[in-house]
């Protein structure tokens, strides 16, 4: 008898779990009919109607002047050149942008000279800037391709990727004439002159080079404008040029990120209300004193700030921190770009929109599982500011819990006329103690105050930062803000940068004829962890009082500091690592001292008078004789 194999499919299993027949759907498509839309929306009909996709259009971004076209925007020639010549097809998102960043002026120039791009982790920034480079280089010829990033690594791979894809294709490969792979001095030179050189982002970037296409990558870790006045200025005298940074988002010690989003909110109409945060926090850092002397702000908070002219840097502070830093004399439109992809602000973590909107690339090469396990395994905000692109108004690092700094923060008020100013009752009201501190490099100074606000509570400020100490002494005797009010001075004793100035001004005391006149206290040993953890506890609070015990007002260097600085584990405690610190994280350690010397060494009030008691005196027996007491004639003396 013949045997009939029978074949069953795994959906007719049994046990199997079979979904429903569903009729084929299409994804609701997007074009317009426009060249724009079918270049953006290429291959549209091809998508899966049971797949969520990434936005292609930012939440954000600068609008365009005019239509565009291929006329009106060298984007079509990249997308054309990515799918033509590297044979590289771009996400939507990035048609998108190629588009709208690379759009023209009237005379052929591009519009923006400097752009900035916001997009989630892991949806191809470093693949659209690869592709970018190569047209530049190939289709237009630009001469000087200047790639840099905090991490040089980050910058060097995607020079590497440049290079992998000229290598490995035979037609393109011609086009390389020498490939340089030295550590530290990675560069490629066309057959035709062009160049493409990576360089670390430091305060010697590009200097001596002219640029024309500037590739900051990661520009949320950059803390200092160091690198970004030092590489951006190189595209000055270029006609053909663009300076992008391209990032996710930061948080408050990406001071040049977020000063460049600022700026570009601003012109936006401030869409997301930051411009009172964004002005605070962004104003000034310790690698940006000169913007700290700019900020109309930290005047409220009398804050003495003081830079050292180099005379390297000017022109950046010339160009960026006037009236209207992106006014174009030729035309009435802004060279500042931005184009953000983020989910609003305060938005729901689990709101899958916001998912979308944030990560453009969702659907085509991101699998939404993945950020759906990020939004549930990640602390909250870890996984705004790397998968929602959303900025955190703390530091996402720092010696304290998140978000634990900013409870204590005093608020500015706003005036009728829109301008914010310090209310009284965050100020600190008669004498306070100051700790002096250092950089780790000795280049800066700043002295912290603690006093008690007029509700009783300790507050703790930055009441000046400067170079050299000469200043100093006179300063704390004779400033109007602290003249008649400092009672005494401490600073760490030894091992630290500050400890050699700390010895003179004690001698300084210690000398009857020098005319310091303020107490020196030491403060060294157990004592330094002491302070911290004072600090710590007024700061995060205790079982015993969960609030915090210690106010401040926002001032970004002392701000920065709490949230970036390094702690060093010493035994009994932890202090403030200098050295390792990635922002001046003296003001920090400062603030501890100043708060340890008010609290610990706190000055004992007078004993009160000794009640009034009767006295029997030796005359007791004259005051009952009339006249003849010794009190009965003093209606006659004369005082």
């Amino acid at each position: 008898m013949a045997t009939t194999t029978r074949t069953t499919s795994r959906a007719n299993r049994p046990g199997s779990r079979r979904r429903p027949s569903t009729a084929v759907a299409q994804v609701a498509d997007p074009r317009d009919g426009s060249i724009h839309d079918e270049y953006v929306y290429a291959g549209w009909e091809k998508l899966s109607p049971r797949k969520r996709y990434g936005k292609a259009v930012p939440r954000l971004w600068t609008p365009s002047l005019r239509e565009l076209t291929p006329e009106t925007s060298l984007g079509f020639d990249v997308i054309n050149f990515a799918r033509d010549v590297l044979r590289q097809d771009l996400l939507p998102w990035q048609r998108w942008l190629a588009i709208h960043m690379l759009e023209l002026r009237v005379d052929g120039s591009l519009r923006f000279r400097k752009a900035i791009v916001l997009v989630a982790r892991q949806n191809g920034k470093s693949t659209f800037m690869q592709i970018l480079a190569l047209y530049m280089m190939i289709a237009e010829a630009w001469p000087l391709t200047l790639g840099t990033a905090q991490d040089l690594g980050t910058a060097e791979e995607v020079w590497e990727d440049v290079v992998s894809t000229l290598d490995d294709d035979p037609e393109l490969a011609g086009f390389v004439k020498k490939v340089t792979k030295v550590n530290g001095k990675k560069s490629l030179l066309l057959t035709t002159g062009e160049r493409y050189l990576v360089k670390a982002a430091n305060r010697r970037a590009g200097r001596g080079l002219r640029g024309n296409l500037v590739i900051l990558d990661e520009l949320r870790e950059q803390q200092t404008w160091a690198a970004w006045a030092a590489i951006s200025k190189t595209t000055n005298a270029q006609r053909l040029a663009l300076v992008v940074g391209i990032s996710n988002a930061g948080d408050i010690t990406s001071v040049v990120l977020w000063y460049l989003r600022l700026r570009a909110h601003r012109a936006l109409g401030d869409p997301d209300g930051i411009d009172v945060e964004g002005d605070l926090l962004a104003a000034a850092t310790p690698g940006n004193v000169e913007a700290a002397i700019e900020s109309p702000y930290l005047e409220k908070f009398d804050v003495d700030v003081e830079g050292e002219d180099d005379g390297e840097d000017d022109e950046f502070y010339d160009d960026e921190l006037d009236e209207n830093p992106f006014d174009d004399e030729d035309d009435d439109d802004v060279s500042l770009g931005l184009f953000e992809w983020s989910a609003a602000p305060n938005l729901d973590r689990m709101d899958k929109d916001g998912w979308a909107q944030a990560n453009p690339s969702l659907g085509h090469v991101m699998e939404i599982r993945a950020i759906a396990s990020d939004a549930k395994d990640d602390p909250e905000w870890v996984f705004r500011t790397e998968v929602l692109c959303q900025w955190a108004n703390t530091s996402l690092s720092g010696p304290f819990p998140a978000g634990s700094w900013e409870r204590g923060q005093n608020h500015p008020v706003v005036r009728p006329d829109g301008s914010y100013a310090l209310d009284d009752s965050d100020r600190i009201v008669g004498q306070f103690d100051v700790c002096i501190e250092q950089t780790a490099d000795r280049s800066m100074y700043s002295l912290i105050a603690c006093g008690k606000r007029p509700d009783g509570v300790d507050q703790v400020e930055l009441i000046a930062y400067r170079s050299g100490s000469d200043w100093i002494a006179d300063f704390l005797l004779h400033d109007e803000r602290c003249r008649g009010r400092v009672r005494r001075v401490t600073g760490q004793t030894r091992g630290a940068p500050v400890s050699a100035f700390m010895a003179d001004l004690a001698d300084k005391y210690a000398n009857p004829a020098d005319p310091w006149m303020l107490e020196v206290v030491p403060w060294l040993g157990a004592d330094l962890t002491i302070a911290c953890a004072i600090l710590s506890d007024a700061v995060v609070g205790t079982p015993e009082k969960p609030e915090p015990t210690v106010r401040h007002n926002v001032q970004p260097i002392l701000d920065t500091a709490a949230g970036t600085a390094v702690v060093k584990q010493l035994s009994g405690g932890w202090v403030v690592d200098r050295d390792n610190s990635p922002a001046d994280a003296a003001p920090l350690m400062g603030a501890a001292g100043a708060l340890w010397l008010s609290r610990k060494h706190a000055i004992a009030p007078p004993p009160p008078p000794p009640p009034p008691r009767a006295v029997r005196s030796a005359d007791t027996s004259l005051t009952r004789q009339g006249p003849s007491s010794l009190t009965s004639d003093l209606r006659n003396v004369g005082f």
